[in-house]
C-alpha cells in the first residue's frame, strides 16, 4: 500500500499534542488522513530523520524513525514492520491544565512496575496495587473505559486487599462522564437492616453503649453490602464491558495466587487474635494458624469460584439467591470457632434487607475555588459537604506559599468549624434533613471564617454554627461541641482516566481491616462493619444527632473521591482512605496542589496533619519536624497521629491532566508500603 503525499497544517495540532512538532517543521508534513475520528497516519520530517505515526481506530500509534526519501510514494507496510516504540494520541477534548511546575519526570515503560508516578498518554490509573492497577490498565489497552477498568481494579482489590475491599462492603463512586461534561456519583454505601432500631447498639444488660470493639466483631455491625449493585449501575448507565468479562481479571489473581507483601502481613497481624476465633476466616486468612509470610503466593480460590457464579448468574444471586441466603445466615448465626471466648453478637439483616437494596445515583457537591469546580459525594458520605465547606472558608484568606505556616494554620482552623457541622448537620438524607445547600453557601461560609483568628487558634472543641440562610458579617456560633465520632481509618481508593477523558474517582471499603472479622463460608470475602459508622447514642448535650441507627438508613461516612474541572474539563481527581482523616488529607491535598504551588506528586506526599474539631491536632512525625514549632506558637496542639498505622494519615491517589491527552497519575511513594501508578502509554 502506498500513501501519496500532501500538506495538512490543520492536523499539527495533533502532534503538539505527542511533543513531535515544532515551527521549523511545518513544512515537512506529508500526509494525514483519518477514521472514525481517529487520525490514520501522521508523517513530520525532522531534520535528516522521517518520523511517522500511525494510528489505528483504537488510537494504537506506531512511531517509526526513517532517513527520508526522494520518492513522493511511501510504503506503509515497510514503515510497520520498521516500528521501534509505542505511544497513543491522547484526545484534545480530554482536559485542559498547564503542567505545573517541577512536575514529575515520565516512567519509560520497562518502568511500569510499582511506582509511584506514571505519565502519559491513552489513559491512567493509580490504586494501592500494582495487580489491580494492572488489571484497570489491561481493561483500557483493550478499549474499555474509566468505568470498566474501575470496576476490574476493585474486584482485583477484592484479591489482594481482602480486609478493606471486599464485595461484602460498599462505597461512593464519582464519575466525570465526557460526552455530557458532567459529573455524576452512585451511592453504594451499605443501609441498616429494616429490623433495626435507634438503640441496636445500647448493650441490654447495661443500659450503655457498647464499647466499639465488641460490636465490630459481630453480626451487628453488618450492614447491607452495596458494592455488587454500585458495579451493576455504574456499568449500565456509564460502562462499555460486561461485568463478567471485568471480573475475569480478579478471578485470574485469585487463583494464580499474588505475593504477600509487608502491607498484607501487617493487616493481617494486626486482626490476628480475633481471626483465629472464627472458623471460615481463621481457614482463610491464617494458613497453618499465623497470617502468610512475606513473599509467600496467597491463593483464594473460594473468591475465584465466587465471582465465577456471579460471571454466570449475576447479582441477582448476591441480592436474591442462594448467596444471600449464605450471607444471612453468616450474619444471623456467626460462625465462631468452638472454644472461642468472644462474644460475637448476631445480626438483624434478613434476606428482604438484601433483595432491597439499590444504588442510587445523587447529585454531587460542587463548589467553586479559586476559579474551579470541586465536586463530592453529597450525604450521607460527609466528604463532599466538609470539603466543600472548608473550601468555601478558605477563599476568604490569601494563601501563599510563601508563608506555608499561615496557609497551614488556616486549613486547620477551617478543618475545624467544618467538622463541627458536620457532626451536627450531616446524616442519610433519605432519613433526616439536611441543609446542604446552606452548609455549601458562600454566605455561610463568610460567617464562619470570621471566626477564624489570624493569629490565634480557636480552642477545640468549637460549637457549630447556624446553616439557616440568615448570615451577618460576623455571627458567634451558638450551638454545643460535641465529641468526634470514631471511625475506622481504613478503606481504599483509586482513580482512573480514558482516552476519552472520562473519570473516576473511587471510594470502597468494609470499614476497618478486616471487617466484621466474618467471611462467608467457602466464599471467599469478608462482611462490613459499616454500622459501626453509626452514632451508638444520642449526644449527652441533648441535640439531635442525624447520624443514629435507623431502619434502611445509611450510617454517615468520610469518602471523598473529588473531581476538579477547569473550565468544565477535569484538571484533577484524588481521594484517599482513613476514616474521618479522609477529609481532611482530601482536603490538604488540594491545598498543597491549588494554593502552595506544589505538583500533585509533591502535594500527595507531603507530610500530613489532620484536625477535626478534636483538643489536639494530629499529625505525622515529618509535618511536626517541619511546622510543630511555629504552629505551636499560634496555638495549636500538636501531637502524633496515633494510627492505625502509628505516624502515617491517609494512602491518597489522583491524577492529573498535564496538558490534553497528557495524564499524570500519582500513588504514595512511602505511606502503606506505597502505591502503583499506571498509563496506558508511557511519554518518552
Amino acid at each position: 500500500m502506498f500513501l501519496p503525499a500532501r500538506r495538512d497544517a490543520t492536523r499539527l495540532v495533533i502532534l503538539r499534542v505527542l511533543g513531535l512538532w515544532d515551527s521549523r517543521d511545518r513544512s515537512r508534513i506529508a500526509f494525514v488522513k483519518k477514521a472514525r475520528e481517529a487520525p490514520v497516519l501522521l508523517v513530520a520530517g525532522r531534520h535528516s530523520m522521517t518520523r511517522w505515526v500511525i494510528a489505528d481506530h483504537k488510537s494504537t500509534v506506531v512511531e517509526v524513525f526513517m532517513h527520508r526519501r526522494k520518492t513522493r510514494r511511501i510504503p506503509l507496510a515497510l514503515a510497520l514492520t520498521a516500528a521501534t516504540s509505542l505511544a497513543v494520541i491522547g484526545q484534545a477534548t480530554a482536559a485542559p491544565g498547564a503542567a505545573p511546575p517541577g512536575a514529575a519526570p515520565a516512567m519509560t515503560p520497562s518502568a511500569q512496575g510499582a511506582q509511584p508516578v506514571a505519565t502519559g498518554y491513552g489513559g491512567a490509573v493509580s490504586t494501592v496495587d500494582l495487580d489491580a492497577s494492572r488489571s484497570a490498565i489491561e481493561v483500557l489497552k483493550q478499549g474499555g473505559n474509566a468505568v470498566d477498568a474501575a470496576v476490574a481494579a476493585t474486584a482485583t482489590l477484592g484479591v489482594t486487599e481482602p480486609y478493606v475491599a471486599a464485595i461484602g462492603g460498599g462505597g461512593f463512586f464519582t464519575y466525570y462522564d465526557a460526552k455530557t461534561r458532567r459529573v455524576h456519583t452512585i451511592d453504594g454505601r451499605e443501609t441498616a437492616p429494616a429490623a433495626m432500631g435507634e438503640k441496636a447498639f445500647i448493650d441490654p444488660a447495661t443500659g450503655k453503649p457498647l464499647a466499639f470493639d465488641d460490636a465490630v466483631t459481630s453480626g451487628l455491625s453488618v450492614g447491607v453490602p452495596g458494592t455488587l449493585a454500585q458495579w451493576d449501575q455504574a456499568l449500565r448507565r456509564y460502562g462499555t464491558r460486561r461485568l463478567g468479562t471485568l471480573l475475569q481479571p480478579a478471578i485470574g489473581v485469585a487463583e494464580r495466587g499474588f505475593t504477600v507483601d509487608q502491607e498484607f502481613y501487617d493487616q493481617t497481624a494486626v486482626n490476628e487474635s480475633r481471626f483465629k476465633d472464627i472458623t471460615p476466616t481463621r481457614e482463610l486468612f491464617l494458613p497453618g494458624g499465623k497470617p502468610p509470610a512475606v513473599g509467600s503466593t496467597f491463593r483464594n480460590p473460594d473468591l475465584a469460584r465466587t465471582y465465577r457464579t456471579i460471571a454466570a448468574r449475576g447479582i441477582d444471586w448476591f441480592y436474591r439467591g442462594d448467596l444471600g441466603k449464605e450471607i444471612v445466615r453468616t450474619v444471623q448465626r456467626p460462625p465462631v470457632e468452638p472454644g472461642a471466648t468472644r462474644k460475637v453478637r448476631p445480626g438483624l439483616m434478613d434476606t428482604s434487607d438484601l433483595a432491597a437494596y439499590r444504588a442510587p445515583s445523587e447529585r454531587p457537591t460542587r463548589v467553586n475555588y479559586r476559579g474551579l469546580d470541586v465536586y463530592g459525594m453529597a450525604p450521607p458520605s460527609s466528604g463532599g459537604s466538609t470539603v466543600g465547606q472548608a473550601l468555601n472558608i478558605l477563599k476568604n484568606f490569601r494563601m501563599s506559599k510563601n508563608d506555608p505556616v499561615q496557609a497551614l494554620h488556616y486549613y486547620l482552623e477551617a478543618s475545624k468549624l467544618a467538622y463541627a457541622d458536620r457532626g451536627r448537620y450531616v446524616g442519610d438524607p433519605a432519613k433526616v434533613q439536611v441543609p446542604l445547600k446552606e452548609l455549601l453557601s458562600d454566605g455561610f461560609a463568610r460567617e464562619r471564617s470570621c471566626l477564624i483568628d489570624p493569629a490565634k487558634a480557636a480552642v477545640a472543641p468549637v460549637p457549630p454554627g447556624s446553616p439557616d440562610g440568615h448570615y451577618t458579617s460576623c455571627a458567634p456560633a451558638s450551638g454545643k461541641p460535641r465529641a468526634l465520632q470514631y471511625e475506622g481509618p481504613q478503606t481504599t481508593h483509586l482513580v482512573v482516566a480514558d482516552k476519552w477523558g472520562n473519570v473516576v474517582a473511587y471510594n470502597v471499603t468494609i470499614e476497618q481491616f478486616g471487617g466484621s472479622g466474618l467471611t462467608v463460608p467457602g466464599r471467599g470475602f469478608m462482611l462490613n462493619n459499616e454500622l459501626t459508622d453509626f452514632s451508638f447514642a444520642p449526644p449527652a448535650s441533648g441535640d439531635p444527632d442525624p447520624n443514629l441507627p435507623g431502619p434502611g438508613k445509611r450510617p454517615r461516612s468520610s469518602m471523598a473521591p473529588t473531581i476538579v474541572l477547569k473550565d468544565g474539563r477535569p484538571l484533577l481527581a484524588v481521594g484517599s482512605p482513613g476514616g474521618s482523616t479522609i477529609i481532611t488529607t482530601v482536603l490538604q491535598i488540594l491545598v498543597n496542589r491549588l494554593d502552595l504551588g506544589m505538583d500533585l506528586p509533591a502535594a500527595l506526599a507531603a507530610p500530613r496533619a489532620t484536625q477535626r474539631n478534636t483538643k489536639q491536632t494530629f499529625a505525622e512525625q515529618a509535618f511536626i519536624d517541619r511546622y510543630g514549632a511555629a504552629l505551636a506558637a499560634k496555638g495549636h496542639d500538636i501531637a502524633l497521629f496515633p494510627g492505625p498505622p502509628p505516624g502515617s494519615i491517609g494512602a491518597a491517589t489522583g491524577l492529573e491532566f498535564l496538558r490534553p491527552g497528557l495524564i499524570q497519575a500519582v500513588a504514595e511513594p512511602v505511606r502503606r508500603h506505597g502505591g502503583s501508578a499506571l498509563v496506558v502509554h508511557p511519554a518518552h
